[in-house]
């Protein structure tokens, strides 16, 4: 399924802190820093809500020393979100879940830096992510009956 996310009429409605957390004690200076990554999507289908949670977690020697998971909710206008019910499934284009993910992945970046700023943990930046390889398919969800 190929839609052009430009017909998707949407606006961003909330963003929250799920989760921050720094570890002092699991950090030492000048060591590798690995970098694991969690996105996941979350439907209000009554609302036409998507919601995008996505989590980040500095680790060192598979310990995590600096932990943020943000997510950006958006309001689907009520035509668009009636393009993704196909029989008895919604069916979300990848481009656009594509989309909402790097609107999300910026606003994350920018709570990290206000949360880290002036200490020695602000020079954790989130790198630039390959969305196209997380997100491969569209996204399908069965429609609940409310």
């Amino acid at each position: 399924m190929k839609k052009d996310n430009t017909h998707i009429r949407f606006a961003l409605q909330g963003i929250k802190t799920e989760q921050f957390a720094i570890i002092e004690e699991n950090y030492t200076p000048n060591k590798k820093t690995d970098l694991g990554t969690k996105l996941q999507f979350k439907l209000d289908q009554k609302n036409h809500k998507i919601g995008v949670f996505l989590g980040f977690e500095f680790m060192q020697i598979k310990k995590v020393f600096l932990k943020i998971q943000v997510s950006c909710h958006f309001q689907i206008e009520e035509n668009s979100w009636a393009t993704f019910v196909q029989e008895n499934k919604l069916v979300i284009p990848k481009g656009f879940l594509a989309h909402l993910a790097v609107i999300t992945i910026g606003t994350t970046r920018g709570v990290l830096f206000a949360k880290t700023e002036a200490t020695p943990f602000s020079i954790f930046i989130l790198p630039t992510l390959n969305i196209a390889s997380i997100i491969k398919e569209d996204a399908i969800f069965e429609i609940k009956n409310m």
